[in-house]
């Protein structure tokens, strides 16, 4: 077992994993309470692997991760108020309340945000160590992610342009045992994830992702070997959540002795009585860290209450990066006056209404949605596409049946009658 650090940096350690524990406590509470909306997946339980690597990594370093990561961004330097106010989608939150709890993201502080796609932050970190290697930066990705992205197309991709372009990447599985509610055993060949890179000449290494100190000798060598020699590493840190897969989760896959096995080796406990007992930190240390922590996260909550909704006009901003000159740019034909893509407050009336007709409905009485294919679309004055057995009707014969659906019913049926001796 490595040797602990000064006071000063253990005590630093404890409180960052405190705060981020009871920041996901209460996340927990106010999804609940529905004030954090969308998808919410808590890091309960891997806050060595978080703290442990974010602690030895420098200002200038990159980090990116998936969607379980308030603790990531907590831990490089946000402040805990932006990222519950981001969870509750208010203006002062990370992203302006517009990505929610899966896409935390602090360009400040050099988080390159979570995302929510399995394995979609992987070719990602290898763009962002390939442009601090073309910019001569003496800056280092790292890429965390989970044990089921290791099964991805875009693992294998990435791994392989990293290891022939040499680029300054550390990649950390965060190996909790399961890929959403599937044991490592069931899904994937290989169960060491840490020999999943060395076909494409990457090394790997595992460490205990529930003790920080090992994380941080683990990652500051992985980190000296793409600083100084740009050798890409893959590091597996083994450790657990303690909640499901997300809020949603009901946990069927696993016993709850297994939980509580693993509840026997908490990252924050078993560091806090490891400090006390070496006389590194007292007691009242310990209480501090944690009052600390409670003090900071009851203050996210009243930050997050009181920070205002996006305001509705604004629902079409920044939804795409535009630069100047143009490049290349989306087109929206919704309309017959097509325009371009990044512009949509810009956008034709014709277009602004067909975009906002599903607010619509909003006082419609309910009942059964109508079909555009036999009803037309569901706009006042529209005529139906198509007859009530699929064949195809002319205008003429839309516009007649809407005089027909107007008239009284018996003068409707008179007209079916005359028809019918017509037709005979």
């Amino acid at each position: 077992m490595a040797d602990l650090p000064d006071a000063s940096t253990c005590y630093e350690l404890l409180a960052r994993m405190a705060l981020i524990r009871r920041f996901e406590e209460e996340a927990g509470r106010q999804y609940q309470r529905a004030k954090a909306g969308g998808f919410l997946h808590l890091a309960i339980g891997e806050e060595a692997t978080i703290v442990g690597t974010t602690s030895v990594m420098r200002e200038e370093d990159f980090l990116i991760g998936t969607y379980r990561t308030h603790g990531h961004a907590i831990a490089r330097g946000t402040e805990p108020k932006r990222v519950m106010a981001e969870l509750f989608g208010r203006v002062d939150g990370t992203s302006g309340g517009r990505g929610g709890s899966m896409h935390i993201f602090d360009a400040e502080k050099r988080f390159m945000g979570g995302y929510g796609i399995v394995g979609g932050n992987l070719p990602i970190a290898a763009g962002l160590a390939l442009a601090s290697q073309y910019k001569g930066e003496d800056a280092v990705t790292v890429c965390m992610f989970g044990d089921g992205a290791s099964n991805t197309g875009n693992f294998g991709e990435t791994m392989n342009l990293a290891a022939l372009w040499t680029l300054p990447v550390l990649f950390l599985v965060e190996n909790n045992l399961y890929g959403m509610g599937t044991s490592i055993e069931r899904h994937s060949a290989q169960t060491d994830l840490s020999k999943k890179a060395e076909g494409y000449g990457i090394p790997g290494r595992r460490i205990d992702g529930m003790d920080v100190i090992a994380v941080r000798e683990g990652v500051a060598e992985g980190l000296r070997l793409a600083r100084e020699e740009e050798r890409p590493t893959l590091l597996e840190a083994f450790t657990y959540r303690y909640r499901g897969h997300s809020a949603a989760d009901p946990e069927v896959y696993r016993e709850r002795e297994e939980v509580d096995e693993w509840r026997q080796k908490d990252p924050i406990e078993t560091f806090a009585k490891r400090c006390v007992e070496a006389g590194v930190l007292g007691e009242r240390e310990v209480k501090q860290a944690r009052e600390a922590a409670d003090e900071a996260v009851e203050a996210a909550v009243e930050f997050a209450d009181d920070s205002p909704e996006p305001a509705l006009d604004t629902m079409y901003e920044n939804l795409y990066a535009v630069t100047d000159p143009g490049g290349w740019y989306a087109v929206d034909e919704r309309s017959p006056e097509p325009h371009r893509g990044e512009q949509e407050e810009q956008m034709p009336a014709a277009a602004r209404e067909l975009a906002e007709a599903g607010a619509a409905y909003a006082g419609r009485e309910e009942g059964p949605r109508p079909n555009p294919a036999i009803q037309g679309d569901a706009q006042e004055g529209s005529a139906h596409r198509v007859g009530d057995h699929g064949e195809p009707v002319n205008a003429e014969e839309g516009e007649r049946d809407e005089a027909d659906a107007a008239k009284p019913d018996d003068e409707a049926e008179a007209d079916e009658v005359a028809e019918a001796e017509d037709a005979t």
